[in-house]
């Protein structure tokens, strides 16, 4: 082989490689965390569920368990909202 010196590869030969196989590897791995999550993966749907409710919903709930009148309720409500009345 006329490119070669000898035998073997020369120390740039060798770097070229490696980087070359980092590369590879690197978009191999970052292509498919991006198709996963892009199709909507575990993590997306798991973060959906664990999602906290808000505040007004929990009043709604204990409202319609019976937990608290409507007059509690709206009360309460005003007060999340920031609607005080005196």
């Amino acid at each position: 082989m006329m490119f070669w010196y000898g035998d073997h590869t020369n120390g740039w030969g060798w770097a070229l490689m490696a980087i070359g196989m980092i590369a590879f590897w690197g978009l191999l791995i970052t292509g498919i965390v991006m198709f996963i999550r892009s199709t909507g993966g575990v993590a997306q749907q798991s973060h959906q569920r664990l999602a906290s409710p808000t505040p007004e919903q929990l009043l709604a709930e204990r409202f319609a368990r019976g937990d608290i009148d409507e007059v509690e309720y709206t009360r309460r409500l005003d007060v999340l909202r920031g609607q005080v009345r005196t």
